[in-house]
């Protein structure tokens, strides 16, 4: 049964990988549709067996502690975003000829199902389901999706930030509210398990190493990255100063008449957006955009008004101007717009030092856009490394670097990188990986800054070696600065 072709799922033996926010949202929605849902998990804990129970009494059968066996006869495998694309159970399903989707094909299949029944539920005319504007690449996703869905709003449409954010995509196109337009954060694993989505126009903002011990390769991550361009109708968005993103635009295959739309810090040429004295302009959805264009808004609009976040902006106006927002809409929505914790949010200064918590900054890219926004910076890092080198990123900072406090599993890597590139700079090494680290952190920071200086949490490292998750890293750097100016108080 190929997932595109997947018309009527009451019946089918669907097993969906993973007892997650994604994988319990895919498992009741197909229940819903009459399905023989299984849901695998190599897990067993107390809140596996909790999950478990509220599913078996949906109708749905879980099975734990085995997410490597392919359940007899089944007809799709749905999985959750983070699987690894080698694992025995889908090696098992491509010997057994069974597709494999994730939870964002379910949704783009279940467009139409939706609004059938919408239409059935209230008596009103059918709508053609709500187009997407998607947006993926290696930094600022979710950012740039709730800017363009604060532009939306701004406009007057009914839309929702979703995909690899909030609510499940899923649960969004079944429920019972309309949306004109959805704003679609999609993740380079989603988009390797979605090979029917058909944006009505999308955004790559950048493509940097991540991810590669899940994809194998930078080339098969920048392949799944540029699926998000299959199928576009009016707008491919493009990184000018990224030329990867623009390539991935070349190979697309898209709709008749879809434009390729650059933007840049810089001046824009015709179909790019850009910055011009301190304002955002358009010169693609504009008359003779070989000599006129439209402004948009001021940089100071922008919040916070980073480099990285400007850029941010210009794809979201980008994709908001290609499904027909008016200019005053994009200005307003920016306004409106704030930021989510732990992407470069102020958390407080103290004697005369500010502390600025980025701890979203997961990989090298991230942490270089970071770093660019301040100067001098006493610098946080360590973590994860993920596959990821530093040396790229070390020489690009090191003149705006006071001194370096590294923490966490794969530190050594960083410290390499500066002992190579920046051998002036001062490092403090800390081993500890204790509940106090941080605040032990944020003290060495706070001893090697000097009044002007910013003391940046952007690890560029994944979190879990001592850590939850990137919040709950931020939290405790937001603890550990508040602590310190009650001690300097």
């Amino acid at each position: 049964m190929g997932s595109r072709q997947v018309t009527a799922w009451h019946g089918k033996n669907i097993t969906v990988a993973g007892l997650g926010v994604s994988g319990i949202s895919a498992a009741r929605a197909l229940a819903g549709l009459g399905a023989l849902v299984t849901v695998v998990d190599g897990g067993d804990s107390e809140g596996h067996r909790a999950r478990a129970a509220e599913l078996e009494a949906a109708g749905v059968s879980v099975r734990l502690g085995d997410a490597q066996t392919l359940p007899e006869g089944t007809d799709l495998v749905v999985t959750s975003p983070g699987w690894k694309p080698d694992g025995p159970l889908f090696a098992a399903a491509a010997a057994a000829g069974v597709d494999v989707v994730g939870d964002v094909e379910i949704a783009w299949l279940l467009r139409e199902v939706a609004e059938d029944r919408r239409a059935a539920r209230t008596g009103e005319p059918r709508r053609e389901p709500a187009p997407w504007l998607a947006i993926t690449g290696t930094n600022g996703k979710t950012t740039t999706t709730q800017m363009l869905a604060s532009i939306l709003k701004a406009a007057g449409l009914r839309t929702a930030a979703v995909g690899n954010i909030g609510t499940p995509i899923i649960d969004v196109v079944l429920g019972e509210e309309t949306y004109d337009v959805l704003a679609v954060e999609l993740s380079s694993y989603q988009l390797h398990w979605a090979p029917s989505v058909r944006p009505h126009s999308a955004a790559v903002l950048n493509l940097a190493p991540d991810h590669l011990d899940w994809h194998g390769s930078m080339e098969a991550y920048a392949t799944d990255k540029g699926r998000i361009y299959e199928g576009n109708t009016v707008a491919c968005v493009y990184n000018a100063a990224d030329k990867a993103t623009e390539d991935l635009v070349v190979e697309a295959d898209v709709e008749e008449g879809c434009r390729a739309i650059g933007f840049t810090l810089g001046a824009p040429g015709p179909s790019m957006f850009g910055v011009v004295d301190g304002i955002l302009v358009d010169r693609a959805f504009v008359e003779n955009r070989q000599k006129n264009a439209q402004e948009l808004a001021e940089v100071a609009d922008v919040n916070p008004p980073a480099p990285h976040n400007i850029a941010n902006a210009l794809a979201a106006a980008a994709l908001a101007r290609a499904f027909g927002v008016e200019p005053r809409a994009v200005r307003d929505g920016l306004r409106d717009f704030r930021p989510d914790a732990h992407r470069v949010s102020h958390v407080d200064e103290v004697g005369g030092v500010t502390y600025v918590d980025d701890s979203k900054a997961t990989n090298t890219h991230a942490a270089e856009a970071s770093l660019a926004a301040f100067e001098p910076v006493v610098w946080i890092a360590g973590g994860l490394a993920k596959g990821a080198t530093f040396d790229e990123l070390v020489q690009k900072a090191a003149k705006r670097l006071r001194g370096v406090v590294l923490m966490g599993a794969d530190r050594a890597l960083i410290a390499e990188a500066l002992a190579r590139h920046a051998p002036e700079v001062p490092v403090v090494d800390l081993a500890r990986t204790d509940t106090g680290a941080m605040l032990a952190a944020v003290r060495e920071a706070a001893r090697l800054a000097e009044p002007g200086d910013t003391v940046l949490l952007a690890p560029a490292c994944a979190s879990m070696d001592m850590f939850a998750n990137y919040s709950k890293r931020g939290d405790a750097f937001a603890d550990a600065v508040r602590e310190l100016a009650a001690e300097q108080a």
